[in-house]
């Protein structure tokens, strides 16, 4: 049964599944249902959120290169140890809105940190925020036997943030393990996400 996490609870993924060497991260999130009412039928149909997944492989806890960036423009990192499985553009269906595979034994040793954030693409110009989204999750899941290892449901309100930091898989003491961020953050864009490790 998967571990259920709260906000800045960690867990050791080799732990719980000694031998584990390849997941995925399975993040999803829903659109809060708003009223069309007379106005919405007058306007016609609100804008979709495009939530946008990104990873960011740090070094030492820093981003030193652009290359280290995975994203709908970089879907695959070039150690081929991160891919991510392409952009959802609405946050529309049951399960995981967007899916990135990590191969741990191929993550070079330089790297300590794998960071999962979530934008909402041009949120400024758009008028949108993450108030606006609801039911969001990150889960872990081994690879090998589609089990999922742990989950945290983000239950913080998160109105007027444009970002968050759902997550990170990093490496402590020889084991793998994952972290439940939860962070509300300003990022319109990928480039503001990244400045934050830069």
């Amino acid at each position: 049964m998967a571990i259920s996490l709260t906000k800045g609870q960690k867990v050791s993924l080799t732990k719980e599944k000694p031998g584990l060497s390849e997941i995925f991260v399975g993040l999803g999130w829903d659109e809060v249902q708003q009223n069309s009412g007379f106005l919405g039928s007058l306007f016609g149909k609100k804008q979709d959120i495009d939530c946008d997944a990104s990873v960011y492989l740090l070094k030492g806890g820093k981003l030193k290169s652009e290359d280290d960036m995975v994203f709908f423009n970089n879907l695959k990192h070039k150690s081929g140890a991160v891919t991510h499985h392409g952009d959802n553009l609405t946050g529309g269906g049951d399960g995981d809105d967007e899916q990135i595979s990590i191969s741990l034994q191929k993550v070079p040793a330089e790297y300590d940190r794998i960071v999962i954030a979530v934008n909402i693409y041009k949120a400024s110009e758009r008028k949108q925020h993450f108030g606006l989204v609801q039911n969001a999750f990150i889960r872990v899941v081994d690879k090998s036997t589609n089990t999922e290892i742990c989950r945290y449901n983000l239950t913080d309100d998160y109105s007027g943030k444009t970002g968050a930091i759902f997550g990170e898989v990093y490496r402590e003491g020889g084991e793998w393990k994952f972290g439940a961020v939860g962070e509300g953050i300003q990022a319109s864009y990928i480039s503001d996400i990244a400045k934050r490790y830069s």
